[in-house]
């Protein structure tokens, strides 16, 4: 879906430059256009990106660009920037970058690429970080190109949604390793979790099939019954219950790096996830497939991706957070 979106876009933007180029036939007058892409799909994390692609044009022999900009409503965070290149897709579709200013200047809210190279057309990149003063409020962009000649063309966009959602990826597991904080979003040894017992919702655990017949590697409440926590001495103090849906074939693309269809777990989706008479353990699971938490004080709902799973104990999970008060 990603790599269909971005033909699709390479494609919409080459024919306004051809528009453009062509114009200057019919038309004695340099007029200015611009047009802009996002590119980015799903939801809009804090500390991820929001990527446009912006074209810009003057008919061919009839003037040059001299500048482009993007102002956002909230100023993005360090990373934030507009590319300096213009790209072009080769014979074999693959986008070629060619210079065509100086190195991006950001002042605030305002990004600025001044034009070395006389140029009538370029499409810019610009890379908006997600800084966390924009969690839970819209941000919007008005990207802007100047000619040589002084006209100045606006294109705006948005508003966009900025979740309030938090995301940790790649969270490993192991036998030590064990002990799993929604509120933190972290795995911690026994030392570690018997410190803070307050914070430990789950506890990770693998056990043979031959010991254990369909337990395998399983998350489960320290309330759980003592069944579902077979050889386990639980650190003092380590005792809170969970709610635990187990899901399948819920992938979302923000987790994973594997193929998928361009899904995105979302606030509303946490806000309206039911837990009724939902158990705290989950045992058995496998490779790629989720989890939904809920804490035992419902200040927190998690969704977790069990990214990889070892033959025997360990793994690397990734998680979503939603704080619901």
């Amino acid at each position: 879906m990603r790599i269909y979106k971005k033909i699709i876009g390479c494609l919409l933007l080459s024919c306004i430059v051809g528009a453009f180029t062509a114009s200057c036939e019919d038309d004695a007058e340099p007029i200015l256009k611009n047009d802009c892409l996002k590119r980015t799909l799903g939801s809009n994390v804090v500390g991820e990106e929001i990527y446009f692609a912006y074209a810009m044009a003057v008919p061919y022999g009839a003037g040059r660009i001299e500048s482009a900009q993007v102002e956002a409503s909230i100023a993005g965070a360090e990373g934030t920037y507009l590319e300096n290149n213009s790209y072009h897709t080769d014979e074999n579709g693959v986008d070629t970058p060619v210079l065509v200013g100086d190195s991006c200047v950001t002042e605030g809210k305002v990004s600025t690429v001044k034009f070395t190279v006389e140029t009538c057309a370029a499409t810019l990149r610009y890379y908006y970080k997600i800084p966390e003063e924009a969690r839970g409020k819209t941000v919007t962009f008005r990207f802007s190109a100047r000619s040589a000649a002084g006209e100045t063309v606006y294109t705006e966009m948005g508003p966009y949604t900025i979740s309030s959602m938090d995301m940790k990826r790649n969270l490993a597991l192991t036998k030590a390793k064990c002990y799993i904080s929604i509120e933190d979003m972290a795995v911690y040894n026994a030392t570690d979790a018997a410190e803070h017992p307050e914070k430990i919702d789950l506890v990770y655990m693998w056990r043979s099939s031959s010991r254990n017949p369909g337990f395998g590697h399983s998350f489960v409440a320290p309330a759980a019954d003592p069944e579902y926590l077979p050889d386990i001495e639980l650190p003092a103090g380590v005792n809170r219950d969970a709610k635990i849906r187990k899901e399948w074939g819920m992938i979302d693309s923000h987790l994973t790096s594997e193929p998928n269809n361009g899904t995105y777990i979302d606030d509303v989706d946490f806000q309206t996830m039911d837990f009724t008479n939902k158990p705290d353990y989950a045992i058995n699971m496998k490779k790629q497939g989720e989890l939904w938490v809920e804490t035992q004080d419902g200040k927190y709902r998690a969704f977790i991706y069990i990214n990889d799973l070892k033959t025997i104990s360990g793994g690397t999970i990734s998680m979503k957070r939603y704080t619901m008060y």
